[in-house]
């Protein structure tokens, strides 16, 4: 059995927001708490974790991780990568660096926030890196991954598409403005799609919920997921009014194939 599990679905700062109460802030229904935008995507004795941010170390706490086999990065902004140094607890029992998958830009900006990750005398106590620039489809034990590039501002970065043993495809893509015509060739049939979703007034580098279910709408996946929300979506308001195959995403929620 393969499962992906939301370890956050949250946009930058999280929500609750700090300091805000507004009404998705102050409720009290457990769906409208978000950690930073993350997954962990598990298929036999495969663990793979796609991005690291700030919240990591609760997320693994809360889900019990005791194993990661490789990180998948999407991008290089803060609240997908400042979480690396807690790689430590994933690369003590390791005879080797832990693989990273991620592009060029989020590789150089990892050397130069955490210099040690990279460096070959460091001890095993610490996150020991072992990085692979994303140059096209590659596969991790039996579960191929097809990177994704994908228009989010300025950065450099990419969803993921993973082609699951038992037959079935899940593609993630936590940030993303416009996604390319060649990307969207290798997003057809997919059994699920998770695809950012903001909020609701345009963003610049993010994609809108309208924009999202247009989205949803055209690849026409199985089922449509919505992931990197603010505190601007309510859980209960925003799923009284979306398609049948999709939902909000929550935290702790789990697809499995």
């Amino acid at each position: 059995m393969s499962t992906v599990t939301f370890l956050g679905t949250g946009t930058s700062v999280g929500v609750p927001v700090m300091g805000c109460s507004c009404p998705v802030c102050t409720s009290q229904d457990p769906r409208n708490r978000r950690m930073r935008s993350s997954i962990l995507v598990e298929s036999g004795e495969l663990a793979l974790l796609v991005d690291t941010g700030p919240d990591l170390r609760w997320q693994a706490l809360r889900e019990g991780i005791d194993r990661v086999d490789a990180v998948l990065y999407t991008h290089h902004h803060s609240d997908h990568v400042l979480g690396f140094d807690e790689l430590r607890a994933f690369c003590w029992h390791r005879e080797s660096p832990l693989p990273i998958h991620a592009g060029r830009e989020t590789i150089d900006s990892l050397e130069r926030m955490f210099p040690w990750g990279f460096d070959p005398a460091t001890r095993r106590n610490y996150t020991r890196a072992a990085p692979h620039r994303l140059d096209g489809p590659f596969t991790l034990d039996h579960v191929e991954i097809v990177p994704l590039p994908v228009e989010h501002g300025q950065a450099e970065t990419f969803g993921f598409r993973f082609n699951f043993p038992e037959g079935a495809s899940l593609a993630y893509l936590s940030d993303v403005k416009r996604i390319p015509d060649d990307t969207k060739e290798l997003m057809q049939d997919l059994d699920a799609l998770v695809v950012d979703s903001l909020r609701i007034v345009d963003h610049y580098s993010h994609m809108t919920l309208a924009e999202a279910l247009a989205t949803i709408d055209e690849l026409s996946p199985r089922s449509g997921y919505l992931t990197h929300l603010t505190h601007d979506l309510d859980y209960t308001e925003i799923s009284a009014d979306l398609p049948e195959n999709v939902q909000l995403a929550v935290d702790q929620m789990k697809i499995s194939f």
